[in-house]
């Protein structure tokens, strides 16, 4: 985030896009809820009517993956109507002019047609973007899991840069975290194009400092995702894998495909609390101590590091994943730079080498809220980004065309199919799944699908139906909601061992990041008599749109 949480309190204005925050973030949501009630004004740019929809001024119900197309609009009004801050763009951004341009055909007639929202709703939300004191934008998950996802989250850049709104307090482009410690294993390196601190990897400058700092040449050359490392395993050019913490073959696309790459590999080692779903299929087990049984630090979204204190000791033989990785690699090199003795000297190792951290040591971190970059140790840490200036130069205005889904509907396969999370079930259900009081609030896996779909094809509250795309067929029960629009159905990923709904999902990924698109698919739906084996005996929590205790 380019900015802290607590900011969100004092918003002008809030742009909340793809982002179920009272779901997936719920005590982000508080904030945004606390400044809706200070009298900010909040857009929610959403396929469905989530639960934030209730507290917004206005809701922008777009089209699966027709981001670029509304945010292009908007940046139009903005210049047209004479609200871009021109001092700003001026002074800190360059490509205004062929901006201008490039946006002449994205006009708000346009954007309605790709996007569906109306022409008055666009021009509104953008007025309102650009009018505020300060005005943050939020995103998750809705915007980065599409083939254009980079694009998708260019584009809010773009409305950022233009108006003015990056560098001051509660505004700036905040990703929200989709998991603990998401920012925190980016920061140390856990990326396939950057060193710790994102210092890049191509970078000859940083190659001889971890070069010096190691003793071990560098490999000059960026490495592969995890997309492309599954596909080198089905055609044989990676024949062992080290999963950690990720329950691989339950959170990726395209199941089968997945499935076929593990199984390929002459050796799988799989590290996690839990004997989970990728872990059955694992050469070696290495059991892992949560957050509780461990000393350590997290990196929350706002940046901020945070200490994390043993509180039990981990069962059986179960240790830190530090402590694992560490003796496995002393074992394998003997090499004495993975002698250590604490997860403290992993820490000041780790702020030795990145500027980010440089002025960061465990007493410093101790109440956690220092949020890099901290140069120095009597540095107040950072929490607004970018204030005054840009460190690499001024910001660059993206040139973005639409670009549709690799998928939609047909004759064949009628619907889109969006994925995401439900608050009680928390993303795979590798956790929340170990607890039988989740179960009361939602007891099985359903198709959100909308009123007028269930009556075409013939479907009641509670049925069961099975959901077919080009690479499979899942069946699971239907729950009758308008929180989804005609057309478009969703599912989380919570009840693998009931409904593996990332069979169907869409493995097609952005060029730049090899992200998958999960949040479009095109399927076809059925009603299928109650199969046996997939809790047809357990009932269907009620309609979601009467008695869901946390929409309110």
């Amino acid at each position: 985030m380019s900015n802290s949480i607590p900011e969100i309190e004092d918003a002008d204005m809030m742009l909340c896009v793809g982002t179920n925050m009272t779901e997936c973030h719920p005590i982000i949501a508080v904030r945004v809820k606390k400044a809706v009630r200070k009298g900010a004004k909040l857009y929610v740019v959403d396929p469905r009517k989530i639960p934030l929809t209730e507290y917004a001024t206005g809701h922008l119900p777009l089209k699966l993956g027709s981001d670029v197309a509304l945010f292009n609009a908007m940046a139009k009004v903005i210049i047209d109507e004479g609200l871009a801050d021109m001092e700003y763009s001026e002074e800190r951004t360059e490509g205004f002019e062929e901006l201008k341009k490039h946006l002449e055909p994205f006009t708000i007639e346009y954007g309605e047609e790709i996007s569906g929202v109306p022409a008055k709703l666009i021009r509104e939300c953008a007025i309102a973007y650009a009018s505020a004191e300060s005005a943050g934008i939020y995103y998750t998950l809705g915007i980065t899991e599409h083939i254009c996802g980079v694009s998708n989250v260019q584009s809010l850049c773009n409305l950022a840069l233009i108006t003015g709104n990056l560098g001051k307090r509660s505004d700036g482009v905040n990703p929200l975290r989709g998991q603990n410690n998401i920012q925190g294993a980016g920061d140390t390196g856990a990326l396939p194009n950057n060193y710790p601190g994102f210092q890049s990897v191509d970078d000859p400058v940083s190659q001889a400092k971890f070069e010096k700092a190691w003793g071990v040449p560098m490999d000059p050359h960026k490495g592969i995702t995890k997309i492309a490392a599954l596909d080198h395993a089905v055609d044989g050019r990676i024949k062992a894998m080290w999963i950690c913490g990720e329950n691989t073959l339950v959170t990726d696309p395209d199941v089968k495909h997945t499935t076929k790459a593990l199984e390929s590999l002459d050796f799988l080692v799989v590290q996690d609390m839990f004997l989970t779903d990728t872990a059955k299929l694992a050469d070696v087990v290495f059991p892992a101590a949560a957050f509780t049984e461990v000393d350590g630090f997290f990196t929350n979204s706002d940046r901020r590091v945070q200490r994390i204190r043993k509180a039990a000791n981990p069962p059986g033989d179960a240790m830190p994943d530090w402590w694992i990785i560490a003796h496995v690699a002393k074992r394998m090199t003997n090499d004495v730079h993975f002698d250590y003795e604490n997860s403290e000297q992993v820490f000041d190792e780790l702020a030795s080498l990145s500027p980010i951290y440089a002025g960061l040591n465990y007493d410093r971190i101790e109440r956690g809220d220092l949020a890099w970059p901290v140069p120095e140790l009597d540095h107040p840490g950072t929490p607004i980004l970018h204030e005054g200036e840009f460190l690499n130069g001024k910001g660059k205005l993206q040139l973005l065309n639409y670009v549709p889904p690799s998928e939609n509907p047909d004759e064949e396969y009628p619907f889109y199919l969006t994925t995401g999370r439900r608050l009680p079930t928390y993303h795979s259900n590798t956790m929340t799944g170990r607890s039988g009081g989740f179960r009361i609030l939602v007891p099985n896996e359903w198709l959100e699908i909308h009123p007028a779909d269930a009556e075409k094809l013939g479907l009641e509250d509670g049925d069961w139906s099975k959901i077919k795309s080009r690479r499979g067929e899942v069946i699971t029960r239907v729950a009758i909601t308008k929180t989804s629009p005609r057309g478009t159905v969703f599912m989380s990923f919570a009840f693998p061992e009931e409904v593996m709904t990332n069979i169907v999902t869409n493995p097609e990924v952005d060029p730049k990041t090899e992200t998958p698109e999960f949040k479009v698919a095109a399927v076809s739906i059925v009603r299928v008599e109650a199969p046996t084996g997939l809790g047809a005996s357990e009932p269907l929590r009620a309609n979601p749109d009467v008695e869901d205790p946390h929409l309110g």
